[in-house]
């Protein structure tokens, strides 16, 4: 069909489709990984004489593993291909998800215990060895989670490119990206809730079954995706009209083909543009720039901060206030912090406001900004006071700081563009995610630690006591942490300083 014909016809909207599966993955998503924060503290860790530390460890695995996978999963949905990769990637994820149930049965049959009951009873170093043993297994399924995990926003952003022009990829993105918002609420609803179903038909300790089920809808999404996704060019869903739409940036791209290859003959003549023959930063020379350690020392500082109130708010709630994470008014915190942190919708737009009201450059407006997201977390050094009152205070304060980081972690990655050149922003992107990864492992692993000395000598800290005051201790760090961010951003890129190689 010719162009004209194309024009003529009415266009499908099968991308729409497309999109709606790359969101249901994202809420998937984000499910799993949610399980474990959500049943530990109520339902699994009495099962294993878990201590804080031993989950701090577990969570602290899926942080790095995670972290680490990045690197390599974007270069694995190149090589691969979107289809396949995806099914790659939800089908290991999902998997790791229901390696979590059997990890009972796993300590049971290595430690030779005949059921669960003698497994709970335990005592002295039999309950020492369940400790250690479970704890390894939940680590494994961890690492396969994250694993598994680390290729979802690969893929999605790979498949947004193909299905949609340049000008509708980033409202694709931000829908497909709010489903882990959505996983996020409706996570605290529906998991604690499921364990305590299947806990009270004595279906295992319930905990097993919550794994299962949600697992088990990335299994779902997989077989559907195996008959919905084609190219755009080989799906019949997908007319000449929408097909046009879609490859409506192709003129584009080929104007610039044409300005390469004019280039490429300038520069074979001696006259080449300065910046047409940009070259690639080997890797190793990147930790020469103080861009990168800028970006790399403010990711490192900050991103453990989103995962320890991922991780940890329902072990908070359950130890402080003593809701447990199926009480209804636990549920309503969890889901209402959430709530807030959508706020955060509106952090990417503030640079913008602020360079059409003062003319600023991009990094000099998004710095401006990225000090505002830096000081809102410093209600947390009220939480735990406030929280003598009521329970909501700390969430809400805990809400607000989630959605000044989200803001703040989406303008630090558009630092990478503004400083680096367009080459370059992919491996910045990856470091970037190392940090963030080392980060949280750091800010998961010696947090379970700190509770677990915490209530064993009964520190203060600041007029609080036992555990209270080891959360009133993370809290301070997390307080500071963006204003600390802003300093190694401030001091080793003054002003904006683009990289040159």
């Amino acid at each position: 069909m010719n162009n004209q014909n194309a024009q003529s016809q009415k266009m499908t909207q099968y991308r729409w489709v497309i999109c709606g599966m790359l969101f249901l993955a994202t809420t998937i998503n984000y499910m799993d990984r949610q399980v474990l924060s959500l049943t530990w503290k109520d339902f699994i860790a009495p099962d294993f004489h878990w201590s804080d530390t031993d989950y701090g460890n577990i969570a602290a695995v899926f942080a790095i593993v995670y972290a680490i996978a990045n690197l390599f999963s974007g270069r694995f949905m190149d090589w691969i291909g979107v289809k396949r990769g995806y099914l790659w990637a939800i089908g290991i994820w999902s998997l790791g998800a229901c390696m979590h149930a059997l990890c009972g049965l796993a300590t049971m049959w290595h430690l030779n215990l005949g059921s669960t009951q003698e497994m709970i009873a335990a005592t002295g170093d039999v309950a020492l060895a369940v400790s250690t043993v479970s704890t390894y297994c939940f680590m494994i399924s961890r690492f396969v989670l994250g694993l598994g995990e680390s290729g979802n926003f690969p893929a999605a952003i790979k498949v947004t490119a193909e299905y949609f022009p340049m000008k509708d990829r980033a409202y694709a993105t931000s829908i497909f990206n709010s489903g882990s918002t959505i996983g996020a609420l409706v996570a605290p609803l529906t998991i604690p809730l499921l364990a305590r179903y299947f806990k009270n038909l004595g279906v295992g300790n319930g905990w097993e079954m919550a794994f299962i089920i949600i697992g088990a809808l990335g299994f779902l999404w997989l077989g559907a995706w195996i008959f919905i996704y084609q190219k755009p060019e080989e799906s019949k869903h997908v007319n000449q009209a929408e097909l046009a739409y879609i490859h409506q940036d192709d003129a584009v791209k080929a104007a610039d083909d044409a300005v390469k290859a004019t280039d490429q003959a300038e520069q074979a003549a001696g006259e080449a543009r300065p910046g047409a023959d940009e070259k690639p930063i080997p890797f190793l020379k990147f930790f020469t720039f103080p861009q990168t350690w800028a970006i790399f020392l403010a990711k490192l500082v900050t991103d453990g901060v989103w995962w320890f109130f991922l991780f940890w708010t329902p072990a908070y709630i359950s130890d402080v206030y003593g809701l447990p994470s199926d009480n209804p008014t636990a549920m309503l915190l969890i889901f209402v912090l959430y709530a807030i942190t959508m706020l955060a919708i509106y952090g990417g737009k503030l640079p913008t406001i602020i360079m059409n009201r003062t003319g600023l450059h991009a990094y000099d407006a998004r710095l401006r900004a990225m000090l505002i997201f830096a000081v809102v977390p410093l209600l947390a050094l009220f939480a735990q006071p406030l929280g003598a009152y009521s329970y909501w205070f700390p969430v809400i304060i805990i809400g607000l700081a989630g959605a000044a980081h989200q803001s703040w972690s989406a303008n630090l990655f558009s630092v990478a563009s503004d400083l680096f050149p367009k080459k370059a922003v992919g491996t910045m992107t990856g470091i970037n995610g190392m940090a963030g990864g080392i980060g949280s492992y750091c800010i998961n692993k010696y947090s379970g630690q700190l509770f677990d000395y915490a209530d064993q000598t009964q520190m203060a800290f600041l007029g609080f006591q036992g555990k209270p005051a080891g959360y009133f201790i993370v809290f301070c760090y997390c307080a500071i942490a963006y204003v600390l961010g802003w300093i190694c951003l401030k001091v080793l890129v003054p002003r904006y300083k683009a990289v040159k190689y």
